[in-house]
């Protein structure tokens, strides 16, 4: 029974999680925790770089067991790592991590910030790092998280005082949160903020330490003992059936991109702090020592505690209705409140409380998960008060088009109210996530609008304020607009409802190839976002490229349709790139945007809306052999760049590889971190082995070095050693080697161009039966020579490569395509071209 108990918890956190838009069903504990956690009046911030970074265990165990308000601030969106669960990388991976952050803090209750700083990807050292973020820029973000949540604790996941020992975004997180502690409350820092909020001086700040920092648990407790705070943050909450560190294990696991899916634990568990500045608490065992964390700390707050804290100590867990009366008389003292910061928080949270406690349902629906700009739209009003105490829905408002309906309906108890309004979407902003709408830098994203700056996502853009009265009271519940609908193989589904362009389009290809001067058919297919849409749609091209066609015309009658067309595109004589465009007129207005759903189970459906463009390359390229298979990994884009330059790619089941179905394929490749996520693998590798010596070629893309083995047919051993800089020099170590004279002549002009890294997880150590090809470094490291190594196996060859082909392809590199088909032939250039 408490097994299944367990289940039930875990299951209704998950679908919270997955439905972030769906409304609030508190139960009595959720109900009583939360009146907990509004008694308690302490906020402390946690610091660092990236999605996955933050403690989970101590975030969890300061909002739950400590009840203070809590907060992770991520620098990065996590931009520049990998992705195990799809092909989306760059921007679209950092949405994705974006809402995997705020499915973990929905349910270990913390809440989501972000600096501007863009994860350009591994750095060795925060000087790096800080030259390529703007320092300044992201400071000032720093400052801007510290003025609005205005924390009276301040704990950093890294250490500002070692720079080198980790990743250089992670030493510049602790860094820039040291310089901020103290700017924080400096009037003549980022005068411009002030005008949005107010000077705030932390009280305390913390480095979050552990073992994970020295070589051996035995290092850790001789340098620290005496020196830090200890937290059992295993502690174990009844009301959710739970401990903190199983919450705080489901919480890390939202980050399936990551692969940070993992068990959970339960147990005492210690975390651990050294004080780093400000002033030091006197118990060592309460991180806000010293700290007014009751209604006592504003002025006038004691007469609201009064009312909270007898409830707390009464609380009815049947029939949390009894509490309304006195809950309105505490919200009506909140609103008279002269500290606005704490006033707009506590108002919002005793909010929640009343509408739980009053049984309320209050919902707003459309028929469709997005509209157009000042196009009209009929929504759906549910309106439901489940309780005795006495309800009125005065009326409704939509802050989108400034309509209000009036209403003047007595909520009986338990009967259902159902209404339809018409509203305009009276906009010319569309809903995407705002730190993409202007063309970023390599370490930065362009937002303009200050008071947009951190926030997790954009704001909703319909939202519905639903004013009631409640024992005669007026209050005021904001509920964003939603889709709701059902599939029979699932049930209940909620979509956020987003503004969106009346017409999109989309390349499928973000990379043309052309290997000779023959023209390509383009297809772009165009998308409706409202009924009736027509009009013109051209390509335009780079400097000596052609179309056939300057514009063609489209109509499509349904909102949601498509419709394709299709231009044929003449590239240049000689080796060129560019960018080809999608523009479309509609209306006497002008669309180029690319509507992009990224639609995973863990997070909420997003629409992200990109230039509708691709890169296309004349490249003078080579290839032999016509027909490979390739075995996925975490997910990558690289069937579709082979399929550029003319190679058919069947994508094979790991589970069906037997001795005879790989004979069809000139070569067999791997896809980035197979064997790290393909469990098939370690049971096929003798067939792929196999093929290799009956003159197959195998190519093995990079795999992380923890806890795998690539059963490579000679000994290799897989190392953290990696190439960041995607400039640094690049020296080849056999230049008569086919693999770099056939059938492309590879040379060091094929190594311009390449994005983000040279390559990560090379090989350490290998055998003599390898042959390294390329030498390179990073700025002041020993030179490596495992991103690419070669070695004979019966008749066959197998290729290891850390090279990063997972960026450069889709990205167009030409070298990299060239040393792709190289790899593909090696070994058959004794066949006739």
């Amino acid at each position: 029974m408490k097994k299944f108990f367990l289940l039930i918890i875990v299951f209704l956190l998950i679908t919270n999680s997955i439905a972030a838009q769906k409304p609030q069903k508190l139960t009595s504990n959720q109900i009583y925790e939360k009146l907990q956690k509004i008694n308690f009046l302490g906020t402390a911030l946690y610091i660092a770089a990236h999605p996955d970074d933050e403690n989970t265990r101590l975030i969890g165990y300061l909002a739950n067991k400590v009840k203070a308000r809590t907060a992770y601030l991520s620098l990065t969106r996590g931009d520049g790592g990998q992705n195990l669960i799809g092909s989306e990388i760059r921007e679209l991976l950092g949405v994705i991590r974006t809402q995997e952050l705020l499915a973990a803090r929905n349910i270990d209750g913390g809440e989501q910030f972000f600096t501007r700083a863009n994860d350009f990807g591994y750095s060795k050292h925060p000087d790096e790092t800080l030259e390529i973020w703007n320092e300044k820029e992201v400071l000032s973000d720093v400052v801007w998280a510290i003025r609005t949540f205005k924390p009276d604790v301040v704990i950093n996941r890294f250490n500002h005082r070692t720079p080198g020992t980790t990743h250089g975004h992670h030493t510049s997180s602790a860094m820039l949160s040291v310089a901020a502690f103290d700017l924080a409350n400096d009037s003549s820092q980022f005068v411009s903020q002030l005008k949005y909020t107010s000077l705030w001086q932390p009280k305390r700040l913390f480095f979050n330490t552990s073992s994970w920092f020295y070589k051996s648990q035995q290092d850790f407790e001789k340098a620290t003992k005496g020196k830090l705070m200890a937290f059992d943050v295993g502690v174990y909450y009844p009301l959710k059936g739970l401990s903190n560190n199983e919450l705080a294990s489901m919480a890390s696991s939202q980050h399936l991109c990551q692969g940070f899916g993992r068990l959970t634990t339960r147990g005492s568990q210690n975390e651990y702090v050294a004080f780093l500045k400000g002033d030091k608490p006197k118990d060592e065992k309460d991180i806000f020592s010293g700290i007014n964390t009751t209604w006592n700390r504003l002025k006038d707050g004691g007469e609201i505690g009064a009312i909270l804290y007898e409830i707390e100590e009464d609380f009815d867990f049947v029939n949390p209705s009894i509490h309304l009366p006195k809950l309105m008389e505490a919200y009506q003292l909140i609103q008279k409140l002269e500290d606005r910061h704490w006033r707009i928080i506590k108002e919002k949270e005793l909010k929640v409380i009343i509408e739980a406690c009053a049984g309320l349902y209050l919902e707003v629906s459309a028929n469709s998960a997005s509209g157009a700009p000042n196009t009209s739209i009929e929504i759906n009003f549910e309106a439901l008060n489940r309780s005795t105490i006495a309800v009125e829905l005065t009326s409704v408002e939509s802050t989108i088009d400034k309509k209000t309906f009036l209403k003047e309906l007595d909520l009986e108890a338990n009967k259902k109210v159902n209404f339809k309004e018409t509203i305009t979407l009276a906009t010319t902003e569309f809903s995407d996530p705002y730190w993409l709408k202007k063309e970023a830098s390599l370490g930065m994203y362009s937002v303009e609008n200050q008071l947009l700056i951190g926030k997790p996502e954009t704001p909703r853009p319909v939202i519905i304020n639903f004013n009631l009265t409640i024992e005669g009271i007026p209050i005021t519940f904001t509920k964003n607009l939603v889709r709701r609908y059902a599939e029979r193989d699932i049930g209940e589904i909620y979509e956020p409802f987003e503004v969106l362009p009346k017409v999109t389009t989309k390349l499928k290809d973000k990379v043309l190839i052309f290997s000779n001067d023959m023209p390509q058919k383009v297809v772009v297919e165009v998308r409706a976002g409202a009924n009736n849409v027509a009009g013109t749609i051209k390509l335009e091209v780079p400097e000596g490229w052609k179309v056939s066609t300057k514009a063609k015309t489209f109509i499509i009658k349904q909102k949601g349709d498509t419709y394709e067309v299709d231009f044929l595109v003449f590239p240049t004589e000689n080796q060129s790139e560019g960018k080809l465009k999608v523009i479309v007129t509609s209306d006497g207005k002008t669309y180029n945007k690319e509507l992009v759903e990224i639609n995973y189970n863990h997070i909420p459906k997003q629409s992200v809306l990109l230039t509708s463009e691709a890169k296309v390359v004349r490249l003078n390229i080579k290839t032999i052999g016509t027909k490979i298979g390739y075995i996925k990994g975490a997910g990558d884009a690289i069937p579709e760049s082979l399929r550029q330059i003319g190679y058919t790619v069947d994508l094979i089941n790991p589970a069906e590889i037997n001795e005879k179905n790989l004979l069809a394929y000139d070569a067999i490749v791997l896809g980035i971190r197979a064997y790290n996520v393909v469990k098939e693998l370690k049971f096929k590798q003798k067939y792929l082995l196999a093929y290799v010596e009956n003159g197959g070629n195998m190519i093995v893309q990079y795999n992380t070095n923890r806890r795998v083995d690539v059963a490579a047919p000679f000994e290799l051993k897989l190392s953290r050693d990696r190439v960041a800089d995607e400039f640094a020099e690049v020296r080849i170590l056999e230049k008569e080697h086919s693999l770099l004279n056939y059938p492309n002549k590879i040379t060091s002009e094929d190594f311009k161009g390449w994005v983000q890294e040279r390559g990560l997880y090379f090989p350490g150590t290998w055998s003599k039966e390898y042959t390294p090809i390329l030498s390179m470094n990073d700025t002041g490291e020993t030179a490596k020579e495992g991103s690419l190594l070669i070695a004979k196996l019966g008749k066959g060859n197998y290729i290891y490569t850390g090279l990063s082909f997972f960026r450069e392809l889709p990205a167009g590199v030409s070298g990299a395509y060239k040393l792709f088909a190289n790899m593909l032939a090696v070994g058959k250039d004794d066949i006739k071209e």
